[in-house]
């Protein structure tokens, strides 16, 4: 469980097997215009660095619904190409996550790992067994999200 050390130890696994190869669902991740396709929440991307998805780029995102629409950014941490990205995402008034998607090849098909915590502002001030049970139920619908739309693509090229 090292890639969980930089977690919360309050941040608990919401995991999928998808029909898909790894790099079939690397290839929506990578692409950062895809989020507001697969990310609960996120209502329209307004803009994604060049590096993404490396260390240190940025993905700017509105969240909410509109007209009531928030503007904020996400930024990468950590990238293993293929297997994990960890991504610092702001929205505040409600804070700062860390969130981590791991990749694990299992042939043809693969097992994504989505991993979330608050880790300030005001969501962090929720109590971690009110605020993973709903962080748990965003992300089961996020990781189905994204199965549908690796499952839909034919995949990348090796």
């Amino acid at each position: 469980m090292s890639e969980q050390a930089d977690m919360s130890s309050h941040a608990h696994p919401v995991s999928r097997q998808v029909a898909a190869s790894a790099s079939a669902v690397w290839a929506v991740i990578a692409d950062g215009w895809t989020f507001s396709s697969w990310v609960v929440g996120t209502a329209r991307i307004r803009a994604v660095d060049p590096g993404w998805p490396r260390p240190g780029s940025r993905m700017h995102h509105s969240f909410g619904t509109w007209p009531l629409l928030l503007n904020d950014q996400t930024h990468v941490v950590r990238e293993e190409e293929g297997r994990l990205l960890e991504l610092t995402a702001r929205g505040w008034p409600a804070g700062e996550a860390r969130v981590q998607i791991e990749v694990r090849p299992e042939g043809d098909r693969c097992t994504v790992l989505l991993t979330e915590d608050a880790v300030s502002g005001p969501g962090a001030l929720v109590p971690p067994v009110v605020r993973q049970p709903l962080i748990a139920l965003r992300n089961r619908e996020t990781l189905r999200r994204l199965a549908m739309l690796a499952e839909g693509r034919p995949a990348p090229p090796e």
